[in-house]
């Protein structure tokens, strides 16, 4: 078989069948050359990383290869995203617009977490003990709501309800891989989640996003699984790989995550929760003394966090803290397991016993944070919340995901394409520092660039003059609130502003508020606390609107046309190095030898660059201007190779004397 079997030529090329259907669509030779390099990489079972440009249309570039090598050669194909924007955009759009037109049949699901589906049977008996569990009006009345719509739902998942349902509420009766009859349970055959789960097995692609294709990779070194073998698996958005692994290879407890867990077996206050309604008194006299050990060890590693601990919350060693909880948790579930053993009614008693593996879990976990069980993991304590809803995090992560990647996937695995708009960074730009940071040596490398004409789309403007952030941030601030009010009158609004600070996007917006009610532009930002979507909704249905945004606007926000035409980046977004995961890869990296500022923040914050100024130019009717405020891209010796990432376009230095207003 050679990578003609599965030629995307006469579905892409000039003549093709998309072009047939869409009379205005034009052929891109990039998005031809991407198809083809994962045609060849499927036919020889080998790896590709592939940075494509804005516009390359990379989604049908190796949707078309992946579905010809299903249909013809019965490869299993798996699609990894990182945002549910792109899944929506896969499963209402692409595929079922190539089925309409490829020559051949193929099906395809999406595949969510087994704990996104209802349990019929866990539904019907959280019925019977909802007066001894549910704590509050409003959760009684999210049960009820939730039988109406069971009653209804063609799907079962909670992405089909329309309302948000009580987490004590939709944990009684989301679906649990320890707590599931299976072929014995009066529902099967109208579970929700097992005919999910035959479509997944008879699918061809299945659609995932990137934290669950992790959660079944953990589970497989393991020797469990969520997702069936397949030989294919595309991670589109494959920029944000080392981030998701790292989240889903390591670990998290946080102490509200065991009041809530204690809470829901027995509240003292109510006197309600499982353990009362199935009356056993020795269990819970035991969650009596899990509760207080619970206390007195988040309390003592909060106060640890906050005078002994470094000012990161980063542990060197083993904190040796003498704790009763890991010990106190395994007698509740003991207890809890005996209880069961008294329960007739087999659904009833496996509730209580997933009670009690529960417990033994959570035990298991504090312990491996304790003893830090992992040589070349980093572990550290976060607080979070309000002094007074104070919640304490124990978090570990792997310093290096590439060693566990390699071994766990490139080796072993299927065959792997990784693409996305920003994979290469250095100067030249290559996908050195990805692929290191992923531990894949083997397979190739492409490097396609947009089909947009950048030079007539956009104009880069960089600002000269402006203070050095690294060596006056007062300054530097004081200077971009004259400079922001300046380039955002260039284009009537319309204009996203990237910072990377929230105190500073907070303090911008407080103080530029005035400016922007004075010219009746109006202002959305992410210190008002509105959801993402809601945000880019607002932003969009006002006529030039601004948003100021942190993270989560550098990447994935897609808004072609008019309402966005100006991209304003304050500072160039290096990484904070002081952050416990990112402190420990540096070090890492000095250990050996390197240089942790030019071998990863550097690329690292090129990368995201390249990520914020994408927003700006969507389609190719785009007109636009990117600033950058921050002087370093002209004044330092690495400044070449941030510019050197961006595409090419029309540049301007201008002089950074700004009459806009100041603090």
């Amino acid at each position: 078989m050679t990578e003609l079997d599965f030629d995307p030529s006469p579905i892409l090329g000039p003549g093709g069948a998309v072009s047939r259907r869409l009379p205005r669509y034009e052929p891109r030779a990039e998005q031809l050359e991407m198809a083809r390099a994962v045609a060849r990489a499927i036919v020889e079972g080998s790896h590709l990383v592939v940075e494509a440009g804005t516009g390359v249309g990379k989604s049908f570039a190796y949707l078309v290869p992946s579905i010809l090598a299903a249909s013809e050669a019965g490869k299993k194909v798996v699609v990894s995203t990182h945002t549910i924007s792109l899944q929506e955009q896969l499963l209402h759009k692409d595929l079922p617009f190539l089925r309409a037109v490829m020559p051949c049949e193929f099906t395809a699901s999406l595949v969510k977490g087994r704990s996104n589906y209802i349990s019929l049977r866990r539904l019907e008996s959280a019925g019977a003990r909802a007066l001894a569990t549910f704590q509050h009006p409003d959760e009684f009345d999210h049960y009820h709501a939730l039988r109406s719509w069971a009653k209804e739902t063609d799907d079962g998942s909670r992405s089909d309800l329309d309302f948000r349902p009580a987490a004590a509420v939709w944990d009684a009766v989301a679906s649990e891989n320890g707590n599931c009859l299976g072929k014995r349970c009066p529902r099967f055959n109208d579970c929700f989640y097992f005919k999910a789960r035959r479509r997944m097995r008879t699918a061809n692609i299945l659609v995932v996003n990137h934290a669950l294709f992790f959660s079944d990779l953990a589970l497989r070194a393991e020797g469990f699984g969520l997702l069936p073998d397949y030989d294919v698996v595309v991670f589109d958005e494959a920029h944000t790989l080392e981030a998701v692994a790292g989240d889903h290879l390591g670990l998290r407890i946080t102490s509200g995550q065991v009041d809530y867990l204690l809470t829901r077996l027995y509240n003292e206050r109510s006197r309600k929760g499982l353990l009362a309604h199935f009356d056993l008194d020795e269990a819970i006299d035991a969650t009596r003394p899990a509760r207080i050990a619970a206390s007195a060890f988040f309390g003592e590693i909060a106060r640890w966090r906050e005078s002994d601990g470094r000012p990161n919350g980063r542990l060197r060693s083993p904190i040796g803290l003498q704790t009763e909880l890991p010990e106190a948790l395994r007698r509740l579930g003991s207890s809890i397991l005996e209880g069961a053993k008294e329960i007739e009614d087999e659904g009833q008693r496996l509730e209580l016993t997933a009670a009690g593996d529960r417990c033994d879990l959570t035990a298991e976990m504090i312990d491996r944070w304790l003893q830090q069980s992992e040589p070349d993991g980093v572990y550290w304590v976060d607080l979070e919340g309000s002094p007074s809803r104070r919640r304490t995090v124990l978090a570990a992560a792997p310093i290096e995901v590439g060693p566990v990647l390699n071994r766990l996937l490139w080796q072993e695995g299927p065959t792997c394409i990784l693409a996305s708009a920003t994979l290469c960074s250095g100067s030249p730009p290559d996908t050195r520092f990805v692929r290191g940071r992923l531990g894949l040596s083997g397979g190739q490398s492409l490097q396609l660039g947009s089909p947009f004409a950048y030079r007539e789309q956009a104009r880069l403007h960089i600002a000269r003059g402006m203070p050095d952030p690294s060596e006056d941030a007062d300054g530097f601030e004081r200077a971009c609130l004259k400079a922001i009010p300046h380039y955002v009158e260039l284009t009537g609004g319309r204009a996203f502003v990237l910072f990377t600070s929230y105190r500073f996007l907070e303090a911008a917006s407080r103080l530029l508020l005035p400016w922007f009610v004075d010219r009746g532009i109006p202002l959305v930002s992410q210190s008002d606390g509105l959801p993402r979507s809601k945000m880019v909704e607002s932003f969009r249905s006002r006529p030039g609107s601004v948003l100021f945004g942190l993270d989560s606007f550098w990447q994935g926000v897609d808004v072609p046309g008019e309402a966005l035409s100006n991209v304003i980046i304050t500072k160039l977004p290096f990484s904070v190095p002081d952050r416990p995961l990112l402190e420990a890869r540096l070090e890492a990296i000095r250990r050996r030898g390197g240089n942790p500022f030019v071998e990863h923040q550097v690329p690292e914050a090129v990368l995201k660059l390249k990520q914020g100024f994408g927003r700006l130019i969507r389609s190719r009717e785009d007109r636009g201007i990117v600033v950058i405020l921050d002087p370093r891209v002209l004044t330092k010796p690495y400044g070449r190779t941030f510019l050197d990432a961006l595409p090419d376009c029309p540049r301007s230095i201008d002089s950074a004397r700004f009459d806009g207003p100041a603090r």
